[in-house]
């Protein structure tokens, strides 16, 4: 059953091909169909396509449709190309003629533009309710492990004291900022296609603003073009976002594999956490953080794949953008996993103390004697040639110790300041509009 066709049927080979994996895809999309079905035949209603018997008939055909979904009972018929295709056929088989009613003023093109959005709008809301339970967690780690030094590094080359209170705050505060990307994705997300049709609008007298009010929209996608030409931009953007978490975890795990290193032997984890060899018995590998940053370094590639899907396509709808949701769809399921096992490692990590009372890590500290004697009086650049001679003379002999207090220092983590910024990051998504809009929808 497709929605398109009329006398005559695609050589079966021409089918498999162009339906590909949708079948697979739109089961992510399912509810969100329904209920841009919901909005949707209420908004007939009001403009005289629909009776209020027959949307009452409807509403309640699709509410139990999407009962159906949430419970996992809701599977796309063989034959049918498509989530659309096949909630049509259901309505149909169930109230007949009035079933058929449910398309008009309504085109596939546009009815995949808002089951797009409305469904990455619900998964940004998912990543950033992962994300924030990571953040949570190290914040409490960077508080409890804030007086264990540990080596700065740059060039990977011993560099400055730094401590896991500063490594543990600074992924979080990093979680900050891609936060705010994520932001600006779902403003991009949470505008209403729906009465776009084609991409070229529609003769009816679509009240676009009404179900944009219904699915708790913040505002349309005005121009119909525009709308379509949406399709792919979003998808881009939001994979940008989500890059920008995945590069935070790819680092953080890159920083795990080489603390737990023998040659490093900051951090340790619990056996059950980690894996072995097939044969040297003394193997604890980090495997978890490897694929971690194995898989957050493929999302790195995905704006740049979805991007070149897209990037010679002319204004209008072409079947290239349903390729989109293979690349996108998974990526989100993915990302999602990688934190929560990020979460899990974390909450287990054993850290190692006094890492800094080794020899070899003496020269951490040559910095702080250049500004001690700064302190005293001495110039800048003479204070330095003087450490730099005594470190070539073996004369060298540091304290060490730290006396850090400017702000984000070792002495001043000021870890309220960057909890209160993640606050009012999150605060800026206002998901409880949302929530009311969609509950009012299914009530």
């Amino acid at each position: 059953m497709k929605l398109w066709q009329k006398d005559k049927t695609s050589l079966k080979e021409v089918e498999r091909f162009t339906i590909g994996k949708d079948q697979e895809m739109d089961m992510y999309m399912a509810r969100f169909d329904v209920l841009g079905s919901l909005a949707h035949i209420r908004m007939l209603e009001s403009i005289g396509l629909l009776t209020s018997h027959e949307r009452g008939v409807l509403s309640t055909e699709l509410k139990h449709i999407y009962d159906k979904i949430i419970a996992g009972e809701f599977v796309l018929e063989e034959g049918v190309e498509d989530i659309h295709s096949q909630v049509e056929l259901e309505l149909t088989k169930k109230r007949g003629e009035v079933g058929k009613k449910i398309h008009s003023g309504r085109s596939r093109n546009d009815q995949v533009l808002l089951d797009v959005k409305l469904y990455l709008r619900h998964e940004i809301e998912s990543v950033v309710a992962e994300v924030k339970t990571l953040f949570d967690l190290l914040i409490l780690q960077s508080e409890k492990f804030k007086e264990h030094l540990l080596p700065g590094y740059t060039h990977l080359q011993l560099a400055m004291p730094s401590s896991f209170g500063l490594w543990f705050g600074a992924y979080a505060e990093s979680l900050v900022d891609d936060v705010i990307t994520l932001e600006a994705a779902y403003r991009i997300v949470n505008k209403n296609p729906l009465g776009s049709a084609a991409g070229y609008g529609s003769s009816f007298p679509l009240n676009r603003k009404m179900t944009t009010t219904l699915l708790g929209f913040e505002d349309l996608n005005y121009n119909v073009v525009y709308a379509q030409m949406g399709r792919g931009k979003s998808e881009r953007i939001v994979a940008s976002a989500l890059a920008n978490i995945a590069a935070t975890l790819a680092k953080l795990s890159m920083d795990a594999c080489l603390f737990l290193n023998q040659n490093f032997g900051f951090i340790s984890f619990p056996d059950e956490l980690t894996t072995g060899s097939s044969i040297m018995p003394h193997k604890k590998n980090p495997d978890v953080f490897e694929l971690i940053r194995a898989r957050c370094n493929q999302m790195l590639a995905l704006p740049n794949d979805i991007a070149l899907i897209t990037a010679n396509l002319p204004s209008g709808y072409h079947r290239d953008l349903q390729l989109l949701k293979e690349l996108l769809f998974p990526a989100l399921h993915n990302l999602r996993y990688c934190i929560q096992m990020a979460h899990l490692m974390l909450t287990n990590v054993s850290v190692k103390e006094n890492i800094l009372g080794d020899e070899k890590y003496k020269y951490l500290f040559s910095v702080e004697e250049v500004n001690k004697l700064v302190l005293s009086g001495v110039p800048f650049r003479d204070a330095y040639k003087k450490v730099g001679l005594d470190i070539e003379q073996g004369t060298y002999s540091p304290s060490v110790t730290v006396q850090h207090t400017h702000e984000g220092s070792i002495g001043n983590l000021c870890l309220e300041d960057i909890s209160r910024s993640m606050d009012q990051a999150i605060a800026k998504f206002n998901f409880k509009n949302v929530h009311e809009s969609l509950k009012k929808l299914l009530d």
